[in-house]
């Protein structure tokens, strides 16, 4: 069957809204921020992560936060390089080329946003790719594939903040189930710090937190390594022994979401191996 490109790429598994929201009263956006309680600055939001999603990718991956934030990643390769400049070029740096793309969903804000498809809204999307390739490279083995490139696609269905920190666990999920040769998964966790004097840095910041915030950090790390793979952010403020104990806050968390996106990964790979083992006996 024909694929339709127009479509946004989603699970083929789905279940109606209605499912869930039966029994529950809408609450407008700006009580339910009134109404939250305060979040503890050191507690991560769960998460949820699934691999191998989508059978037309060789790699998939879907990661949630708690809040909102849910991105889907698709990875592919190792394919030939289509530019024989980029080949060679490749070829001279001693390996192939990962490329990325972010992409926002025209529904994935909440209240003001950015116009679908304006410069503006261009221009943030490949600012998140180039983000996103920065945090993947130091992990993928791109010796491993001369003349190769491997290519990573997210897509950002919902914003409840800490939408690049999500992206970056998704994408490294996906070329993990792709089969794609790393040297350990990369973890994404986000920080932010609010206004005022007294305030305190604050993991993995809602949508309502990073609009008031003064100061953002992603930091991205191979956990079983020990090894960051980028620091993203800026903001004022804020002196530099505070940014350290930023840093710490953030690697910290990156070691608390690890096991979750390992135990994501071994579990699709137990689905895989289960559905080649009825296949075989199916045709047995």
């Amino acid at each position: 069957m024909p694929l339709d490109h127009r479509r946004l790429r989603g699970p083929e598994e789905s279940q109606p809204p209605e499912l869930w929201a039966a029994g529950t009263g809408a609450v407008p956006e700006k009580e339910e921020e009134e109404d939250a309680a305060p979040q503890d600055p050191c507690a991560l939001r769960p998460l949820f992560a699934r691999a191998g999603l989508l059978s037309q990718a060789e790699g998939s991956a879907y990661v949630e936060l708690g809040g909102g934030t849910k991105v889907l990643c698709a990875a592919w390769g190792p394919r030939e390089a289509a530019e024989p400049g980029a080949a060679a070029a490749a070829a001279a740096a001693g390996g192939g080329r990962l490329l990325c793309e972010f992409y926002r969903a025209p529904f994935a804000g909440r209240g003001a946003r950015r116009r679908p498809g304006s410069a503006a809204e261009r221009d943030a999307e490949r600012e998140a790719a180039a983000a996103l390739r920065e945090a993947l490279e130091p992990a993928v083995r791109l010796a491993r594939y001369p003349r190769a490139r491997l290519a990573v696609s997210a897509l950002l269905l919902q914003d409840g903040g800490s939408a690049l920190a999500a992206a970056i666990s998704a994408a490294a999920l996906a070329l993990a189930d792709a089969g794609v040769e790393m040297y350990d998964l990369v973890v994404g966790c986000a920080l932010c710090r609010l206004p005022g004097p007294a305030a305190a840095w604050m993991l993995q910041p809602g949508e309502p937190e990073e609009r008031r915030a003064v100061a953002r950090l992603t930091v991205a790390l191979l956990p079983a390594l020990n090894q960051v793979s980028a620091v993203l952010g800026g903001g004022q403020g804020s002196p530099p022994d505070d940014w350290a104990q930023a840093l710490r806050l953030g690697l910290d968390g990156c070691h608390r979401l690890y096991p979750v996106l390992r135990q994501s990964l071994l579990r699709a790979s137990r689905r895989r191996d289960a559905t080649a083992a009825a296949a075989t006996t199916t045709t047995a």
